[in-house]
């Protein structure tokens, strides 16, 4: 329990920034799961769109400090890698 009025407000302010950081990480996760299903079963096409937003979405958490830079960096790079590795002919 705070004990004074600015520690109850950034209490408040804390409890709010991680339940929309949590939501961010929880919806690029679905997505990135979404994005390795699609690449499973040879549908590249919908597995390329949805990468283009799971990375721009990387990007917005990045920039707004929700995830770190070389995070996002190593998730992208995860995921250009799959693609990558389903698209060259067997």
């Amino acid at each position: 329990m705070p004990n004074n009025i600015s520690s109850a407000k950034r209490l408040r302010q804390a409890s709010r920034r991680n339940l929309r950081n949590r939501m961010r990480k929880s919806e690029i996760r679905t997505l990135t799961k979404k994005v390795v299903a699609h690449v499973e079963a040879g549908e590249q096409d919908k597995a390329q769109e949805l990468a283009q937003v799971v990375q721009a979405k990387l990007d917005r958490a990045t920039k707004s400090g929700t995830l770190h830079a070389n995070t996002a960096a190593r998730r992208k790079k995860m995921l250009e890698h799959q693609l990558a590795s389903k698209s060259k002919p067997a």
